[in-house]
């Protein structure tokens, strides 16, 4: 990797040859801008405004321009001239914990490289102690004519270093907060942690640029003379939430389907009733809620039609036992009236006694099966 600056680590009064080089690159897609007409390239032009004539880049120079527009030459020399401690040192100023700084100051990163065998020994030195102390560096350097603040801590084996914005670098976040009071309830959060159980960890090094990879598939298909398949739309995501619980549980829902946890196809699969679990939190004036009502309904409804389907069953064994016996006491009456051939009130008599015989064999047996 090619260096961007070379100086030394002032560690006390150890001093470390080191080398500075980028810890990280940009792969962002670049565009140039042409003539659509006709292609042609579109370049600038540095011009000096007075004369209207194209300059080098060896005939401009810097200047600060002041409140009332004018502008104040300010030579190389005279920035060289400045007290400047820090122009080719990297000057250690505490050590702190690295939970003490305020992610928001992170800026460029940096790997430093030990310049040269002699700096192989006071490098490791100090990356030791980073890592026993379980401690920061908090540093000034000087990079691209500016004085900046830096944090060195260590990365596997090697010494990173962090720039870091200046205290008064960064904006005050009152005025980003809601402006309204909002109060948000248990049952909301337990809804947003189970959210955030859902989605679980990542893998940072299965992350990538969806964007860009679209843009190199789109480029390579025009290089080839063919114009590649617009994508579908995303769907519009967003808007004014109406119903913060409704949108939590279906985050849930949708979260654990992504990653085949569960799901409502097999729920049912046998005819069995889905368990409802409620939140405790979500019930008012001991109701059930909804879901937990359907299910209860379900399962009432089945009791019920086994219920009367078992009734059913019974009652038309009842009957059948009944007029089975009945047709059994008529068959007797019949045969005892033609046994005897008297007149008529003895044959009434007869059948009345048979009748009454029947019955009382019947009525016992009517309330067993009841």
């Amino acid at each position: 990797m090619r260096s961007i600056w070379n100086g030394a680590i002032s560690f006390g009064l150890v001093s470390i040859p080191i080398k500075v080089v980028n810890a990280t690159e940009n792969h962002s897609i670049s565009f140039r801008q042409i003539h659509t007409a006709d292609g042609g390239r579109v370049r600038y032009r540095k011009v000096c405004e007075l004369d209207g004539e194209e300059l080098s880049q060896d005939e401009i120079g810097k200047a600060y321009e002041d409140a009332d527009g004018s502008m104040i030459p300010i030579t190389d020399a005279d920035l060289a001239s400045l007290p400047l401690p820090t122009a080719k040192t990297i000057e250690i100023v505490a050590f702190v914990a690295a939970d003490t700084i305020d992610p928001l100051q992170m800026d460029a990163a940096y790997y430093l490289s030990a310049n040269g065998v002699p700096a192989a020994k006071p490098y490791t030195l100090l990356r030791e102690a980073l890592k026993r102390s379980k401690k920061v560096a908090i540093a000034k350097f000087a990079l691209r004519g500016r004085e900046r603040l830096g944090m060195l801590r260590v990365v596997d084996d090697v010494i990173a270093m962090h720039g870091l914005l200046w205290p008064d670098e960064i904006r005050a976040s009152d005025e980003a907060a809601p402006e309204a009071d909002v109060s948000v309830r248990e049952a909301e959060l337990d809804l947003a942690d189970a959210l955030m159980d859902t989605l679980g960890e990542v893998d940072m090094a299965t992350l990538h640029d969806d964007y860009r990879t679209a843009v190199e598939e789109l480029i390579a298909a025009k290089a080839d003379g063919a114009v590649a398949p617009a994508p579908e739309a995303p769907a519009a995501k967003g808007g004014k939430v109406i119903d913060l619980m409704a949108a939590l549980e279906n985050s849930v829902k949708a979260a654990k389907a992504s990653r085949g946890e569960g799901g409502e196809s097999g729920a049912a699969a046998d005819g069995d009733v889905a368990e409802v679990t409620e939140l405790s939190s979500r019930k008012s004036g001991g109701r059930k809620s909804a879901p937990a009502k359907k299910t209860a309904s379900k399962t009432a409804a089945k009791s019920t039609a086994a219920a009367k389907k078992t009734t059913g069953t019974k009652a038309a064994q009842g009957k059948k036992s009944t007029a089975s016996k009945t047709g059994t006491a008529k068959t007797a009456a019949k045969k005892s009236a033609a046994a005897s051939p008297k007149s008529t009130g003895a044959k009434k008599s007869t059948a009345t006694t048979a009748k009454k015989t029947a019955a009382k064999k019947t009525t016992p047996r009517k309330r067993a099966s009841a």
